[in-house]
Formats: C-alpha cells, sequence, structure tokens
C-alpha cells in the first residue's frame, strides 16, 4: 500500500488509483506498474522517441484540421516535444511484459503528456485540463500507434546502424589491405586447403558485412510504410478522412525520414510482417558476426599451441589463476552478443504468428526485442571494431611457416601429375614428414613422378614452376 501523504487520488473506469505526487503518469500506468512487475525493464528510449513524436504529430494535425482547441494542442504540442527530447524519459516506467498490443504503454504516454500540458495550463497533476483519451489521444488507437512507433523507432537508429557496420566493413578493408601480402593455408572443414592470402580472408569478411548491410536497409524499406489513421481494426473510425495522408506528412516532416501511406490500413493493423523481415536481416547479420568472431578466435588460437595466424589486442588479463594468459575477450563478448540478437529474433517471430484476426496482441514484446536487437548490435558492433579489429596484427611467420607444411598445396600439380599421383604423393609427405615441394622434387630427381597421362617424366623445372611461387595460387 502507498503511502497516502505522498500519493494523490486518480480515477479511471475501475476506480480510485493512488499515484505518486510527483508522477506525470497517472491512473492506468500505476494499475500496469502493479498489475506487471515481470522484469524490471523499461522502454528503449527509440520506443519512447517515436511515441512522443507520433502524439506531437497527431496534435499538430487535429490543429490543423479543426478538431482540437488551440491552446490544448499547443499545450500537448510542447509536451510531446518534451518527451521527444528525453526530458521525462524517468516517467515511463511500465514493464515490456504486459497487457497485449500496448495499452499500457500507451497510456502511460497519454498520461505523461496530458499532465504536462496541464501544468503547462496552470493546472495540477492528475486535474487533467488536457485529457489523456480525448485530446492527447484523439483520433488514434493503441493499435495503429503502437506499430507506428516500432517502425519509427527503428528507422530512427538505421543511419546509425549502417554507421556502425561501415566502420567495422572499413576497418576489416584496411586489414584486407595490410594483410594482402601474406600466403598462408587455406582450410576447408577446419583441414589443411589450398593457398589464401589473409587478405583475401579479410576482404571477404568486410563483403559480408557489406551486403547484410543492404540486406538491412533493403529490409527497413518496409518499415516506412505507415498505417497511422487506421485507428483500432484499419477503418478509420474516429479519425478524419484526411488523418491518415496528413499524419504521414506530418511524421515525415518532423522525423526528416522518408515515410509513406499505407496501401491497405487493415493489413497494417494485423500484420507485423515488416518488423519481421527487418528483424530477420538483423539476425542474418548476428550469424554473419558470430562467424567472423569465431574465425578470429581460431585463427588467433593457441599462441603457442594454436594456429596463432593473427594477434588480438590484448584488452584485459584473461585468467584469474594463470598468468599473463590474454583471451580473445571482444570476439567472446561479440558472440555472447549476437547469440542474444537471435534470441530476440525467435521471440519476434512467435510473436507475429500469434496475432489474431484484426489485430497482433503481441506487439509490446516486438517492440522491446526489436529495439533490444538495435541496442546491442551497434554497442557489440562499435566495441569489436574498435577493441579488436582495428588493432589486429599479423603472425606472418607463422602463417607462412603453416603453408610449407601444407600437404595439399600437392592440388598446384593436378595439371601436371593428376590426381591420383597427387593424392600418394601426399601420404608419403605426411609418412616421411617431408614437405609435397621436397617430396615432388625428390621424385622427379629420381625419374619416379610421371605427367598426367602417364607418358613421360616429369623435370624437376616443372615441378619448381608449380610450386614455386605459391602466391600465384591465389
Amino acid at each position: 500500500m502507498k503511502n497516502k501523504s505522498a500519493t494523490r487520488v486518480e480515477r479511471d473506469s475501475l476506480g480510485d488509483v493512488f499515484v505518486s505526487s510527483n508522477a506525470l503518469y497517472g491512473a492506468q500506468t500505476q494499475r500496469a506498474i502493479e498489475n506487471f512487475p515481470i522484469s524490471g525493464l523499461k522502454p528503449r528510449l527509440a520506443f519512447i522517441w517515436s511515441m512522443g513524436v507520433i502524439k506531437r504529430a497527431a496534435a499538430e494535425v487535429n490543429k490543423d484540421l479543426g478538431l482540437i482547441d488551440l491552446e490544448k494542442a499547443n499545450a500537448i504540442i510542447q509536451a510531446a516535444q518534451e518527451v521527444i527530447d528525453g526530458k521525462w524519459n524517468e516517467q515511463f516506467v511500465v514493464d515490456p511484459f504486459q497487457a497485449g498490443a500496448g495499452t499500457s504503454h500507451h497510456m502511460n504516454i497519454n498520461e505523461v503528456i496530458a499532465n504536462r500540458a496541464t501544468q503547462l495550463l496552470g493546472g495540477k497533476l492528475g486535474e487533467y485540463r488536457v485529457h489523456p483519451n480525448d485530446h492527447v489521444n484523439m483520433a488514434q488507437s493503441t493499435n495503429d500507434v503502437i506499430p507506428t512507433a516500432i517502425r519509427l523507432g527503428c528507422l530512427w537508429r538505421l543511419d546509425e546502424l549502417l554507421n556502425t557496420l561501415k566502420n567495422l566493413s572499413d576497418a576489416l578493408i584496411a586489414k584486407a589491405v595490410e594483410f594482402d601480402d601474406i600466403v598462408k593455408s587455406g582450410r576447408t572443414h577446419l583441414q589443411d586447403a589450398v593457398p589464401i592470402r589473409l587478405g583475401q580472408e579479410f576482404g571477404a569478411y568486410a563483403k559480408a558485412i557489406e551486403r547484410d548491410a543492404e540486406r538491412i536497409q533493403y529490409a527497413a524499406e518496409g518499415l516506412s510504410r505507415l498505417g497511422i489513421g487506421g485507428t483500432a481494426v484499419g477503418s478509420g473510425l474516429n479519425a478524419h478522412p484526411d488523418y491518415h495522408r496528413q499524419m504521414v506528412r506530418k511524421l515525415s516532416e518532423l522525423t526528416t525520414l522518408k515515410l509513406r501511406e499505407s496501401d491497405n490500413l487493415f493489413e497494417s493493423m494485423q500484420s507485423m510482417a515488416d518488423a519481421t523481415a527487418f528483424s530477420a536481416s538483423l539476425r542474418t547479420l548476428a550469424l554473419t558476426l558470430i562467424r567472423i568472431a569465431n574465425d578470429f578466435r581460431l585463427l588467433s588460437s593457441g599462441p603457442t599451441t594454436g594456429l596463432d595466424e593473427i594477434r588480438l589486442p590484448a584488452v584485459q588479463p584473461g585468467s584469474s589463476i594463470m598468468p599473463g594468459k590474454v583471451n580473445p575477450v571482444m570476439a567472446e563478448m561479440l558472440d555472447m552478443a549476437m547469440f542474444q540478437v537471435i534470441g530476440c529474433d525467435v521471440t519476434i517471430a512467435l510473436a507475429t504468428q500469434a496475432g489474431q484476426l484484426e489485430l497482433n496482441v503481441m506487439m509490446p514484446v516486438i517492440a522491446h526485442n526489436l529495439f533490444e536487437m538495435m541496442q546491442i548490435t551497434i554497442g557489440a558492433v562499435q566495441a569489436f571494431t574498435d577493441q579488436a579489429v582495428r588493432g589486429i596484427t599479423a603472425n606472418r611467420v607463422k602463417a607462412e611457416g603453416w603453408l610449407a607444411q601444407n600437404p595439399i598445396v600437392v592440388t598446384a600439380l593436378n595439371p601436371l601429375i593428376g590426381y591420383s599421383q597427387g593424392a600418394e604423393l601426399v601420404k608419403e609427405a605426411a609418412a616421411r614428414n617431408m614437405t609435397i615441394h621436397d617430396l615432388a622434387v625428390e621424385k622427379a630427381k629420381d625419374g619416379k613422378l610421371k605427367n598426367v597421362n602417364g607418358d613421360r617424366l616429369v623435370t624437376i623445372e616443372e615441378v619448381e614452376a608449380a610450386l614455386g611461387d605459391l602466391r600465384r595460387l591465389t
């Protein structure tokens, strides 16, 4: 039970509610706080920002349409702008795991803006000279506001995400250039394969990130299609006929985003497929990043008992018991972060298919996980780029040393001696602990190496020409 001296009494359709005396939120938010003490999580800033933008846009459009008192509209606009500016972030307190569709989130924003607008008009908290439903929520429904907020919140951070990925790809390209003259052993199935340049490996990592960024950009285009104005089910009940069009125009103006009208407001109420497609593009990026991080862990393994072809920056001691141990901590961090991103995507997929008839009631968890994915991805990639990739060095001696011992360079002799004879060389080289080069030269010298057609002996000069410059094989 709240201390009544530190509370005020507000009333909703269910009765009286005690609300903290200084809180900008009201009765329905307080009920949600009490009903959903689930995770301790709060809305991400992207969600608060996008809801504030929607509320400001709605007040401006309704004012332009002559549907709301000028004084009330201006107070809502000012209060909503304060939300956009982050002035009242601590007032958004509803757990993401809440009543379906996001009504609790929605009433939290409506009540905060209504109370703040009331203050701006000289009133007291809870007096509601500006009403949360009648004025702040005019021509709106949770069912069209929340999906619009999801779209805007993702687009708000899109450039930040894409710039973060470009920084990573640029850092990988720089390493590709730096390492381009180091010829090393390629590996397929984690087994020895034909030579590759270390720079080629890093160039491929950079291109993979670039292509993932392109997929994200493409998926984001679907998010620009807004269903605001559909109100409860897509029919636009209680909204002016021009409201949808003017809201899209106003939101474009306020956010500077390239937004467009929905071509079917009923579909926009029912389907969360655009959000799911965007989530899937982030999942694909996460899979790429996990693969790259794991390659870095392999390539830097050891150092004395592993591959040790690259060295990652030593950013912190690696063990509480083993002195001098240094671990690939930034690659490990990236793995864990991306595992979390993939888990968020699974949640979004399940929530998306759980929509029924005219509404997907799982939108709060979709919103939370999408914004979580972007937050984690941006932070993890920035840290990985700055603390790991930019400081990578190559161990040329070890990389070229492994290649010298790699029997699969025999592949370069295939056109000269054929596959079967090459396979025999690999087995003998392993048994005698010799390099393919030395064994092939020995056999050519002894007259025991025939050409692919079996009609003549292969010369030492031909062996040297095939194996002498391994860079040529890359």
